[in-house]
């Protein structure tokens, strides 16, 4: 139980602190959805954790083929190990503004602007509109936003496709940048844009970046501030009572923000159980028992066959 004095944060809820001991669960798969079935059904909350491999699951790959067909121009002219999918990708030492721009306004297009709403996030947004829930995700691609979480339910802490700031933050604002990227992309040639398109900082002048955590430039800004107070209220809601916490592709990326803290959170408080769904990494802490189910394999279908289960 959590004391008066002690409210929970989100500085105090990131974790560094692992599971010693993981397991891959043995039972079939129908008895684990079944069994994941009933932890939603009973819950009163549910504090939704996503993490790259919700995206993946629904279409967005960083790499493979979507990345070879979309950036073939810029894998042709760039080469090298960081050309290899669109993470990496966003690391390249480009040679000018003009070629870092031309970059991210083809990946902001191909990731936040093109897709439009994602059935996969569509289907996770029904599963929990039935409880209490919030959303805490490293994802930057507006995906929950798109597909009718109510932006004060979503905390997205690593930044959005859609923002840009002054590269050092030199004030805690950051700018809608959509409209931007659309002029970008028409006017993009040999993989770079146009002088008069590159954003200066209007406050400072100098150069601006992507609102993506990379250094310790990022700006929060006030939306950031907003929705990390939210997720703290949630947090000091549904901390005693019977909550749910649904990872879905959380792996160890980033684990400090996602993975740790909700094992660490079931291993302190015995009102929460865990549900992981993960690709390659479902394995869940020996020590939850029965409050923890690890999913493998095609996350759609987890989610498709939670929403289509009949409590028993």
């Amino acid at each position: 139980m959590l004391s008066e004095k002690r409210k929970v944060t989100f500085n105090s809820f990131i974790s560094g602190i692992p599971a010693e001991a993981y397991i891959f669960q043995k039972s079939p798969y129908e008895e684990l959805i079944a069994k994941a079935a009933r932890m939603i059904e009973s819950a009163d909350y549910i504090l939704i954790g996503a993490g790259a491999g919700l995206s993946t699951a629904a279409g967005l790959s960083m790499g493979g083929r979507r990345f070879r067909d979309n950036f073939r121009e810029f894998i042709e002219k760039y080469g090298g190990p960081y050309m290899s999918d669109m993470y990496s990708a966003g690391f390249y030492p480009f040679p000018s503004e003009e070629a870092k721009w031309g970059y991210w306004s083809k990946s902001v297009m191909i990731n936040r602007i093109l897709p439009g709403p994602l059935p996969l996030y569509e289907k996770v947004r029904k599963l929990a509109e039935k409880k209490s829930h919030f959303v805490l995700t490293t994802n930057v691609d507006h995906q929950f936003y798109l597909t009718g979480f109510s932006e004060q339910k979503i905390f997205a802490a690593q930044g959005d496709y859609g923002l840009i700031q002054c590269r050092k933050g030199c004030h805690p604002k950051t700018y809608d940048g959509i409209s931007l990227f659309r002029r970008m992309d028409q006017a993009r040639k040999d993989c770079a844009v146009p002088s008069f398109l590159v954003p200066k900082c209007p406050v400072c002048g100098g150069p601006m970046e992507m609102n993506l955590r990379c250094d310790q430039f990022f700006v929060e800004d006030e939306k950031w501030h907003e929705a990390e107070r939210n997720f703290s209220s949630f947090l000091n809601e549904c901390m005693d009572k019977k909550t749910v916490l649904l990872e879905l592709g959380a792996g160890f990326n980033t684990p400090v923000i996602i993975r740790y803290p909700f094992e660490k959170m079931v291993r302190d408080h015995e009102n929460l159980s865990l549900i992981r769904l993960n690709l390659d990494e479902a394995f869940v802490p020996e020590e939850a028992g029965e409050r923890a189910v690890g999913i493998g394999g095609n996350m759609e279908k987890s989610v498709e066959d939670l929403l289509g289960k009949e409590i028993v």
